[in-house]
């Protein structure tokens, strides 16, 4: 049921005290006016000289922040009243007022209103008392959002402090990653061109120039390769992800042997193709795989997973390493965030293949799980919509 209010009613909770024919004084003055929906009777920062009462329907109130963001700072229903200050005051207004609904105002503007003030000398006090109670609500108003403002910059600033940290931490990984290769390959070479290497020294040395190379390659690759992805959207096709998955498996064995890390495969392996990038889901499934492996205790096990989801195909990696802790998941995905080291184990990378995974999987508008507990192990789920 609609509220509808009488100018009788309202004028004296906007002018408290003045009497009954001051009343009359103000409607004589003013114009009962219609507005559809969605009207704008108030505009932030424009000179108006109009003052509204509320009749029939509602109002929003909102600001404008930063020049941007708009807030809503109250609803106002027939009773209600706004832009007194205008009758006073040649200043911008504070804020845009909008109706939400068809309403029904009394608008009294500065002409109308001097010559109330002619006859009424109380609506003047009436006036001034309610405005410095609307002053004092505005103070309230102002201090609250420069107390949310300091909040926000404070945050802001902590974030952009932790990102230059992380910035600055992730560029002294990539020297050493990049220099811990790079002596190794170059001393061997000086070596290799002394010419005094033969045989299995000569072979030996020959593959471990190749190795850090290609560390290096990878590594090159790697950061390409995260920033290309921002760039360029890949064109879908049809993947077997089973195929695709014991692919990397069986070019991950060797590395696995090496930290005495078995990987086994298991579950549905029927499951229907995906649409995808299959080089882009080699690096993130990769990234996945690398993970397990690296923090898996030795003799520990690696298990891939399939599952038919519906409109989803699923591979899930579970390792029983160290897992994760709880206060540093949320930032796992995080470009420059890895872990360094866990009770007595150190452990080398940038941290970007998690990222790399993250980045490809929401290209692919498929989704990324991670289920973990600290000593146990963790499970990474990746979720990618069928081939239709």
């Amino acid at each position: 049921m609609t509220t509808i209010r009488t100018p009788a009613k309202i004028i004296p909770r906007a002018f408290p005290g003045i009497r009954p024919d001051e009343v009359q004084g103000i409607i004589i003055n003013s114009q009962i006016k219609s507005y559809p929906a969605d009207t704008v009777l108030c505009r932030e920062d424009a000179i108006e000289h109009t003052f509204y009462m509320i009749l029939e329907g509602s109002f929003e109130v909102t600001k404008l922040i930063n020049n941007t963001e708009k807030r809503l700072l109250k609803t106002l229903n027939a009773g209600d009243f706004f832009g007194e200050m205008a009758l006073i005051h040649n200043a911008p207004r504070a804020a845009t007022v909008k109706s939400l609904t068809p309403t029904v105002v009394l608008e009294l503007n500065k002409e109308g209103f001097d010559k109330v003030l002619k006859h009424s000398p109380s609506v003047s006090m009436a006036m001034v008392a309610e405005i410095s109670n609307r002053l004092r609500q505005n103070d309230q108003l102002a201090i609250e959002d420069l107390r949310l403002r300091a909040r926000e910059l404070a945050d802001a600033y902590q974030k952009l402090s932790e990102q230059d940290l992380a910035r600055r931490e992730f560029l002294t990984n990539i020297a050493h990653e990049l220099r811990t290769p790079l002596m190794v390959a170059s001393g061997y070479l000086h070596t290799l061109k002394r010419g005094n290497l033969s045989g299995e020294q000569l072979q030996a040395t020959i593959e471990t120039i190749s190795r850090n190379v290609d560390q290096i390659v990878n590594l090159t690759n790697d950061l390409l390769f995260l920033q290309e992805q921002e760039l360029v959207l890949p064109d879908f096709q049809a993947v077997n992800l089973v195929s695709l998955v014991n692919g990397i498996v069986k070019k991950y064995e060797e590395k696995a042997k090496a930290r005495r890390v078995s990987i086994k495969v298991r579950g549905n392996m029927f499951v229907p193709p995906i649409q995808g990038d299959e080089s882009s889901l080699e690096r993130a499934i990769t990234g996945i795989l690398d993970n397990a492996v690296k923090f898996s205790p030795p003799n520990g096990q690696v298990e891939v997973r399939f599952a038919d989801m519906g409109t989803h195909v699923s591979v899930s990696v579970e390792d029983h390493g160290i897992g994760i802790d709880p206060q540093i998941r949320p930032r796992i995905f995080d470009r420059f965030f890895h872990i360094e080291k866990s009770g007595d184990d150190l452990y080398s990378g940038l941290g970007i293949g998690l990222s790399i995974t993250r980045q490809v999987i929401q290209q692919h508008r498929g989704t990324l799980d991670v289920e973990s507990e600290p000593g146990k192990g963790s499970i990474f789920t990746i979720s990618l919509l069928k081939w239709k």
